[in-house]
């Protein structure tokens, strides 16, 4: 991808992956306006940041995507909003990079999970967030590793570190 293009969208959606990652940590749910607001900002920009054939083809990445979420949230493996929510993050990602970027997120996923952890151990982090269903519930809000992992893909892309 471009550097001026991942620089675009990377602070584009800075305000996305905030408003999910909190979400998901306070009320274990990603708003539907939140994934639509993602997939539009593709939508409006992709076209004067990716040449258009490259722009169309990465709408494929979001049916890919959401057919593999739906499936696995059938499964009971992932929630519905984290599907929906990676599915809307898919077209963001060039397909050479598909690898590249589970490993980027596999790590992100890894280093939410262990800070999330540490944070709801510690009184004084709770009580900050006195109200976040996460800090009790068992299951992991999984939009703040999906939400940290498209924002460091794209600011490593913009600044030339991928």
């Amino acid at each position: 991808m471009p550097p001026v293009a991942a620089l675009v969208f990377f602070v584009a959606t800075l305000p996305v992956a905030f408003w999910v990652a909190w979400s998901d940590m306070a009320r274990m749910k990603i708003p539907n306006a939140a994934v639509m607001a993602l997939a539009a900002l593709f939508l409006v920009l992709g076209p004067f940041l990716l040449p258009l054939a490259d722009w169309g083809w990465r709408w494929l990445h979001l049916a890919v995507v959401l057919v593999i979420g739906f499936v696995m949230n059938m499964g009971g493996l992932v929630g519905a909003g984290d599907a929906k929510f990676a599915a809307a993050m898919a077209p963001f990602v060039a397909l050479s990079d598909a690898a590249w970027f589970l490993v980027l997120f596999a790590a992100v996923l890894l280093a939410a999970f262990a800070t999330h952890r540490g944070f709801r151990a510690m009184p004084a982090a709770r009580r900050l967030a006195a109200d976040w269903q996460s800090w009790s519930r068992g299951d992991f809000p999984m939009g703040l590793a999906l939400a940290g992992s498209l924002s460091l893909y794209l600011g490593l892309a913009a600044f030339g570190a991928r």
